[in-house]
């Protein structure tokens, strides 16, 4: 098939985004699929022009670092000098159109909240991953976890704050974190009082709405799911401190354990939690749920990642590989579970 991969757009984990589509589009190639690797912000005009031959001469990609620190997005605009939109660069749908199918290796708001996947379907496009309404939901945390709380799905107690409002108070320790983010920018636990009101500024310079959740003490792990099948959890043990931007991008930062040093009864709980989890929120073919499990044996749902990072050091293929599915292969699966939408 002939496959955009798209990514990098203009998200804090732009850097992780383009890390992650590089790598899946050297799989999708090695699958034998022709592939082209498409940055949502900047676009590829000059490869609109002609896309049968963009595909033919499609090759390997050199992989991509990430840095410890998030990308300066101010400056990276000031590059592009036209675009089809604010967000989307010229060429890309024309691209995508001619496409048999867009991999989708966005992550944070560029591609996680729903409006990309819309603004496809209304351009009839095809693309791996869950709907639009499903990647909305799943996007904002408070959201979230309302429809957790409602389908009995237990997640830490948390409060809604918006900008320009005044700021409640909260119990301390906690986790302050914005509310449509992800890999862990902006997230901060605040222990004191002094803390809490740095974490809630800090928080408010990425989104006008933030989520403030109790501090659980216990082992993060995390799931995954493909195809409507949950996969063996990974234990994640950040080398100090918590699981935070650094730790999750840079090999050897982060001790991840797959399968997860659990019980069976825990890792078949957290299963069925991930399977529950993907159903409330609408999703399909490929997420990740995150958890903590506290010391009293208690687990916790904290968010599902509709499109989970695919990078080197990233958690889904680790846990696919301990269910015997190697990287190409899972990636050559997304987007044959992807394709069933459309037939």
């Amino acid at each position: 098939m002939n496959i955009v991969v798209l990514a990098g757009g203009l998200s804090p984990e732009r850097d992780v985004s383009l890390s992650s589509g590089v790598m899946a589009a050297n799989a999708l190639m090695e699958c034998g699929h022709k592939v082209v690797l498409v940055d949502l912000f900047f676009g590829a005009e000059e490869l609109a022009k002609d896309p049968a031959a963009a595909f033919a001469a499609a090759k390997p990609l050199a992989r991509r670092t990430i840095s410890t620190v998030a990308p300066d997005l101010d400056a990276i605009r000031k590059e592009r000098r036209t675009g089809l939109s604010p967000d989307i660069g010229c060429g890309v749908v024309e691209l995508c159109k001619a496409a048999d199918i867009t991999y989708l290796a966005l992550h944070g708001a560029d591609g996680e909240n729903g409006r990309l996947q819309a603004f496809l379907d209304l351009h009839g496009i095809r693309y791996t991953g869950s709907p639009s309404f499903g990647c909305a939901l799943a996007m904002h945390k408070w959201v979230t976890k309302q429809l957790f709380f409602g389908a009995d799905i237990p997640t830490p107690r948390g409060l809604l704050l918006k900008k320009g409002a005044p700021v409640s108070e909260f119990p301390l320790p906690c986790v302050v974190k914005p509310c449509c983010g992800g890999s862990s920018i902006g997230v901060a636990i605040a222990r004191t009082a002094a803390e809490y009101k740095a974490s809630v500024e800090e928080a408010f310079r990425y989104e006008d709405e933030i989520l403030v959740e109790e501090y659980i003490e216990g082992r993060e792990l995390t799931c995954g799911m493909v195809g409507g099948q949950a996969l063996p959890c990974t234990e994640i043990i950040p080398r100090e401190g918590f699981y935070d931007y650094a730790h999750k991008y840079q090999p050897g930062w982060t001790e991840e354990i797959t399968p997860a040093r659990v019980s069976d009864a825990d890792m078949r709980r957290m299963q069925e939690l991930t399977l529950r989890a993907c159903d409330t929120l609408h999703l399909a073919v490929y997420a990740r749920a995150d958890f903590l499990l506290a010391a009293d044996g208690r687990l916790y749902c904290l968010e599902v990642n509709t499109l989970p990072g695919m990078t080197p050091t990233s958690l889904l293929p680790q846990g696919a590989a301990a269910a015997g599915i190697d990287y190409p292969t899972l990636c050559d699966r997304l987007v044959s579970l992807s394709m069933r939408k459309y037939q």
